[in-house]
This record gives structure tokens, C-alpha cells and sequence, in this order.
């Protein structure tokens, strides 16, 4: 008997019928199976939020006649974690997240629900790997971002990830020919400068529009956000334990039990 084929699932926070996702599993199903499950709508910035008190609602989607994957009626993390557990036939051997509509690097880590979809993957024990094209434009061209995700899958699927480990590649919005390579990252440190604009409603209601612009406050080349800005697509190793190791020591010699 041949090698069983890979199985690969693919999510993202965009919405099942983003342009981005269709560009991965077009991508990706040259090399694995593919089974695609991902939020009926839009859901980014929603971060690693589950659905406890409503229920889900799994719908099959058709192109046509043929099938194309399942919509779910809640977050990023709901689709990982409802594919993996119920709809799936067999354990899938990878997680895309992605292609997202827009950058995920610095503090967007944390707020990203693309970036959750792979971290459900990681927590349930499967390799993972969010992938994003840095720009918001509608006419974004996908196609070099899938041939990364399809490298990216290739080297994953071949060397494994460590247990807790994700990869978070972010590719620049350039054309092919002025990427200027590919560097492994460091998460960055810059931050949003948020406001809320106040505006009014037909009804002459206030209601509040959050606005901000990215504080680039680390822009070396080993870092995630330094690397875009040169044109390099940047690959960086994140985990979801949030333990500051550093500071364990200092806080134990703190009188904690002193309540």
C-alpha cells in the first residue's frame, strides 16, 4: 500500500469566503488534502475567544457542486477546536491559518484570530502555522503569500515543530520580484496608538469608532515588524505559554502569602 496522502486543515478569521483562504487551499491542495473550516463571517481581532453560551451552527458549503468546506457561526479558535474534535475524518498532520488580509505581527499577535486558529491547532497537538499578507487593499495579490504557506507546509511536515511551538509568517504586499528574502524573527514590541472617535448615529446617538496607528518601536531587521519593512517575509517561532521565566525568581522572593 502508498503513503497515505497529508491531511491539512485550513481556517482563518476572515471569513470562509475571504479571498485569502481560497488562495491557501488552491495552493495547498497541490501537495495534501485539504478540508477547510472557517468562520461564516468576518471575525478578526477577535483573539483566542470561544463560544460557551450559544450554540454552533456548522453549515456545508458548496461552489457549485462541489464541496468546499464547513462555515461555523463562531470564532477562529470554535473552528480548530469543533474541526478537530467532531468534523474531521482523521487527525489532520497540519494547521494553516490564513492567508489573512492584513499584517499580524508586534502586539497583533495577541488581538489576531488568525493567529488563534493556529494556536488551537498547537494546543491540540498539531503543527501550526498562521500565515498573513501585510496589507488591507482590496485588489491584494494572494499568490506569493500561497507559495510561501506551501513552502512553510513542506519544511513543517518534514522537520516538526516542538510541543507548544507555532510559526507566525507574515509576508510583505510587494510584487514577487522585490521580495528580498526570508528571515526567522523575533515577535516585535511595537504597540497600537488607539483612540475611539466619537461620532453620531442617524438618530443623532453617539457612538464610538476605534481608530489607531502602529508604533513602530523596534525596527531591526530580526525583528518581525523590521523585517517587512524590508521587504522580507518574516517567520517567527511563538507559543502560547505566558509565563515571564525571567521574572519567576524576583516575584518568589516577594511575600506572596503575607494575605
Amino acid at each position: 500500500m502508498g503513503t497515505m496522502k497529508k491531511y491539512i486543515l485550513i481556517s482563518n478569521d476572515d471569513g470562509i469566503n475571504a479571498p485569502g483562504i481560497a488562495a491557501l487551499a488552491a495552493a495547498i491542495e497541490t501537495i495534501a488534502d485539504v478540508v477547510i473550516v472557517a468562520p461564516e463571517k468576518q471575525q478578526s481581532a477577535v483573539g483566542h475567544a470561544i463560544t460557551m453560551n450559544d450554540p454552533l451552527r456548522v453549515q456545508k458549503i458548496f461552489h457549485g457542486e462541489k464541496f468546499y468546506g464547513y462555515a461555523v457561526n463562531g470564532t477562529p479558535a470554535d473552528c480548530v477546536k469543533i474541526a478537530i474534535r467532531t468534523l474531521l475524518e482523521r487527525k489532520p498532520d497540519l494547521v494553516i491559518s490564513g492567508i489573512n488580509h492584513g499584517s499580524n505581527t508586534a502586539i497583533s499577535v495577541i488581538y489576531s484570530g488568525t493567529v488563534s486558529a493556529a494556536t488551537e491547532g498547537t494546543i491540540l497537538g498539531i503543527p501550526s502555522m498562521a500565515v498573513s499578507l501585510t496589507t488591507f487593499a482590496p485588489e491584494a495579490d494572494f499568490s506569493y503569500a500561497a507559495k510561501v504557506a506551501v513552502h512553510m507546509a513542506h519544511l513543517i511536515l518534514e522537520k516538526g515543530l516542538p510541543k507548544g511551538t507555532l510559526l507566525n509568517v507574515n509576508v510583505p504586499a510587494v510584487p514577487e520580484a522585490e521580495i528580498a528574502g526570508v528571515l526567522v524573527t523575533k515577535q516585535g514590541k511595537s504597540i497600537w496608538n488607539d483612540e475611539f472617535e466619537s461620532r453620531r448615529d442617524p438618530n443623532n446617538r453617539e457612538y464610538f469608532w476605534l481608530k489607531g496607528d502602529l508604533l513602530e518601536l523596534d525596527t531591526s531587521e530580526d525583528i518581525d515588524q523590521g523585517a517587512i519593512l524590508r521587504n522580507k517575509v518574516s517567520v517567527t517561532p511563538i507559543q502560547y505559554d505566558l509565563t515571564d521565566y525571567k521574572f519567576l525568581d524576583k516575584l518568589r522572593e516577594w511575600d506572596v502569602s503575607g494575605v
